[in-house]
C-alpha cells in the first residue's frame, strides 16, 4: 500500500510528457532525477575534449564501482570506461552507450553553470563547451545504471555500460572513439545481442522522442586540401602565385559537385568547408592556404563519387591558377552510416511510446549529422534514438543547434531520456516491448 501511494505521489510531480511511463520506471527514475541533474551540471561546468575526458571518466568509474558493478575497466581507447551489471534472472545481453567528450566551442548560453574552460585545439586556443549534449548523455546513463542496479535481483540478463571518449573525433594523430573502443575488445569478452544509445537533439522539443528505422544519420568524412602557391608582395600579385584566389575559386566550384554531379533526388549529400587558413599579413600573398571540411552521404557509391570529384576539382582548379593542390579526401577513416536495425526498432519503439505517450514520439527524416555509434551498430543490431532538448513553446527548428555556442538543453530532457532508456531496457530484457 505504501509503495502504491509513493508511486502515485511521484507521478503527480513529473511533467505530463512522462506520465505514460509505467509505475516501476517512474519510481526508479524519480529516485535518480536529482542526481542526474547534478551530474549533468557538474560535467557541463567541467567539459573535456576528446581523449582528454580524465575527470569525467573518473567520476563515472567511481560511480559504477560504488554500485558494485563487475569488470569496471578504465583507460580503454585512452579514457573510456566500461562495466557490467549482471541481473539475477536469465535474459539477453545488451550494451548501453554514452559519449563523454565536449567541443572546442566558447559557450554563450548564459547558464549559471556555463563552462569557463579553455584549452588548445589544432594548435589554437579555444573555449571548451558541451555544445552537443554529451554531458546529458553521461548523466542519464549514470542514472540508468543506478536505477537498474537497485533492482538487479529481479533484472533479467546482463548489461554492458559503455562510456566512450572522442565521439566528435580524436585529436589529430591519435586514435579514439567507438572504433577504437571496439578495436580494444569491449565486445570480445562481452558480445551483446543488441546495443542502445540516445542523443539529445535541438530540433525536437523537450518531452519528445525521435526515431527512424534503417539509415538514420549520415556517413561522415573529413577532407584536407592544401593549395600551394608562391608568396609575393600584395602590391605585385603577378610576382607570385596567389593561393587565396585559387582557393576561393576551388570552394565555389566544389559546390557544383553536389548541385550538378550527384542525384540528390535519390539521397541527400552535403559537402561543407569548415575552415580556411592562409596568410598572416594584409599586404603579403602567402605561399599556401589550407582548407578543411566534411562530406556527408548515405550511399557508398555516392560517397566515393564525391571523393573523386573533389580531388579532381581541387587539383584542376589549382592548376588553372598556376598553383598545386595536395588533396587528402578523406583524411581520416570517417564514420559509416548510423542505421537502426529494422526488427529491433519495431520491437522497441512501443517502449518509447509507453515512456512519453504516442503523441510525443516522432518518426524522423534522414539526419545529415553523423554519429560513431554506427560502429557498434555494425557489430550487433543497434537502436539509436533522439531526446528533445528545446524548451516547449519554442520553435525547435529555429533553436540554436547542437554544436552552437548558444546550444541550450531544457533539463526536462534529462527526465525524459532517463525514463525512455529505462522503459526500453526493462521491456527488452523482459521480452515485453511490443
Amino acid at each position: 500500500m505504501r509503495h502504491s501511494l509513493l508511486v502515485a505521489a511521484l507521478l503527480a510531480l513529473v511533467p505530463c510528457a512522462t506520465l505514460a511511463a509505467d509505475a516501476q520506471v517512474e519510481a526508479l527514475a524519480a529516485r535518480v532525477d536529482g542526481k542526474v541533474q547534478a551530474w549533468r551540471r557538474d560535467i557541463h561546468q567541467h567539459p573535456e575534449l576528446g581523449n582528454r575526458e580524465v575527470r569525467t571518466a573518473q567520476l563515472v568509474a567511481e560511480h559504477l564501482r560504488a554500485l558494485g558493478f563487475e569488470e569496471v575497466r578504465t583507460g580503454i581507447a585512452t579514457t573510456g570506461v566500461t562495466a557490467v551489471l549482471r541481473g539475477g534472472k536469465p535474459g539477453p545481453r545488451i550494451a548501453l552507450r554514452a559519449d563523454m567528450d565536449a567541443l572546442p566551442v566558447t559557450e554563450r548560453s548564459g547558464l549559471p553553470f556555463a563552462s569557463k574552460v579553455t584549452s588548445t585545439f589544432r594548435g589554437e586556443p579555444v573555449g571548451v563547451m558541451h555544445a552537443c549534449g554529451h554531458d546529458a548523455h553521461v548523466g542519464i546513463l549514470m542514472g540508468v545504471a543506478e536505477a537498474l542496479a537497485s533492482i538487479r535481483a529481479e533484472l533479467p540478463g546482463e548489461i554492458l555500460f559503455v562510456f566512450q571518449p572522442a565521439e566528435e573525433g580524436p585529436p589529430d594523430g591519435e586514435e579514439g572513439g567507438a572504433e577504437e573502443m571496439l578495436a580494444q575488445g569491449i565486445f570480445k569478452g562481452f558480445k551483446p545481442q543488441a546495443v542502445f544509445g540516445l542523443h539529445v537533439f535541438s530540433t525536437l522539443n523537450a518531452g519528445q522522442l525521435g526515431w527512424r528505422s534503417g539509415p538514420a544519420m549520415a556517413a561522415s568524412d573529413r577532407f584536407n586540401i592544401v593549395v600551394q602557391g608562391r608568396q609575393t608582395h600584395g602590391s605585385r600579385p603577378w610576382g607570385g602565385v596567389d593561393p587565396i584566389v585559387a582557393s576561393a575559386d576551388l570552394i565555389g566550384t566544389a559546390q557544383t559537385i553536389v548541385s550538378r554531379r550527384q542525384d540528390i533526388s535519390r539521397l541527400p549529400v552535403v559537402l561543407s568547408f569548415g575552415a580556411i587558413k592562409g596568410g598572416i599579413r594584409y599586404n603579403i600573398i602567402p605561399d599556401s592556404v589550407e582548407l578543411v571540411g566534411t562530406i556527408r552521404t548515405f550511399d557508398e557509391g555516392m560517397r566515393q563519387g564525391v571523393f573523386a570529384d573533389l580531388r579532381n576539382v581541387a587539383e584542376s582548379v589549382a592548376k588553372a591558377h598556376g598553383a598545386t593542390a595536395v588533396v587528402k579526401v578523406p583524411d581520416t577513416k570517417g564514420n559509416p552510416v548510423t542505421a537502426n536495425d529494422p526488427a529491433l526498432t519495431a520491437r522497441v519503439v512501443p517502449s518509447l511510446r509507453k515512456a512519453v505517450g504516442d503523441a510525443n514520439v516522432v518518426e524522423m527524416g534522414l539526419i545529415m549529422g553523423a554519429e560513431d555509434f554506427s560502429f557498434y551498430a555494425r557489430e550487433v543490431p543497434g537502436f539509436f534514438f533522439f531526446v528533445g532538448a528545446t524548451p516547449r513553446g519554442k520553435d525547435a527548428i529555429k533553436a540554436p543547434s547542437n554544436h552552437s555556442p548558444e546550444f541550450f538543453l531544457d533539463e526536462e530532457a534529462l527526465k525524459v531520456g532517463t525514463r525512455a532508456m529505462l522503459q526500453l531496457v526493462l521491456d527488452h530484457q523482459r521480452g515485453t516491448g511490443s
